[in-house]
């Protein structure tokens, strides 16, 4: 059986294996594959392996072998899931691996947001502590979270998490999810719908998955709604936010901050509106990439893959 990895590189930059994903099949790994690259690469293959290598209607009707698409990531938005089924071509995601890593990240933006760690760190190191006259010196103003109210829009398997650091910081929840469950365990916690939300909430962070319904979500008009002195936080998918209006309201005060880990286009245009941005946190698509949440993709994938030889299929998405 042909396997084809076609954007291997980001998963594996060299500190995993391969190994388990060789004992299903014979593997060709190839870092990156552009557009004009796929038809080759792919032509012959069984199974192919995509991280971002997009895999559309017109690519999917000219590979008669192909039997299984593998996707190296949550969201599988990147395949054309109606076309590959229509084929008979089984599709699988990889839900959860990186659920700890992108909380983790969450709060890293968050509390930089907040103390301006950084800032304070080179501020010492250019010398501005020993001139102080004073034993505690910060030119910026320091935010304690406890007491503020945190609001997650997707309140998933990450969502849920999220809401479990910030209820250890002390913070009040607030949820909005298309279908609400029983969160009566947690303390200081109340459901909305996003209007509501964004107005009361102090931070914003975004959780959910990209579908015609939050394309696009967080733009003028909702910014508007946030109060002067909140944050927002995404580490979700890039085009749930509108990015040339969050730049706007970053300058022209509308809110005070945010902390960004995804784009609309990635890698990102160098004029992206966001780079000059005020107090606008931007990370480069890191919150997965962590080496035990890659490692746990990896496990994940070749199980996946070895379900589907064995004629049980799990984590398969449909259109």
């Amino acid at each position: 059986m042909k396997i084809v990895v076609l954007d291997g590189y980001t998963l594996n930059p060299g500190d995993l294996s391969w190994e388990g994903l060789e004992k299903l099949g014979e593997v060709t790994v190839y870092d990156r594959t552009s557009a004009d690259q796929v038809l080759e690469r792919a032509q012959d293959a069984d199974i192919l392996l995509t991280n971002k290598t997009p895999l559309g209607e017109a690519v999917l009707k000219q590979l008669p072998a192909l039997r299984y698409i593998g996707v190296l990531a949550t969201g599988y938005n990147i395949v054309d899931v109606k076309t590959a089924t229509e084929k008979g071509v089984v599709v699988t995601n990889v839900p959860g691996y990186g659920t700890a890593s992108v909380v983790q990240l969450t709060f890293a933006l968050l509390l930089e947001l907040t103390l301006h760690v950084q800032h304070h760190s080179d501020s010492v190191r250019d010398g501005k502590w020993a001139r102080s006259a004073d034993f505690s010196f910060w030119d910026y103003p320091l935010i304690e979270l406890a007491g503020k109210t945190m609001g997650i829009i997707g309140f998933g398997s990450i969502g849920e998490k999220v809401a479990d650091v910030a209820t250890a910081f002390g913070m009040n929840v607030i949820g909005s999810k298309r279908h609400r469950t029983d969160q009566s365990h947690r303390p200081n916690f109340r459901w909305a719908d996003i209007p509501d939300l964004l107005e009361q909430a102090d931070v914003v962070s975004i959780h959910t998955p990209l579908v015609p319904e939050t394309k696009g979500l967080i733009d003028r008009q909702n910014l508007a709604r946030m109060k002067s002195t909140a944050f927002l936080l995404n580490t979700s998918r890039g085009p749930v936010i509108v990015e040339q209006d969050l730049a706007d309201a970053l300058n022209e005060g509308v809110i005070a901050g945010a902390g960004i880990d995804v784009l609309s286009t990635e890698p990102p245009a160098a004029d992206n509106p966001l780079f000059s941005a005020k107090n606008c946190l931007i990370t480069p698509h890191i919150a997965w990439a962590t080496q035990e949440a890659r490692a746990r993709l990896m496990e994940i994938a070749v199980s996946n893959l070895a379900a589907f030889q064995a004629g049980n299929p799990v984590n398969q998405v449909r259109s």
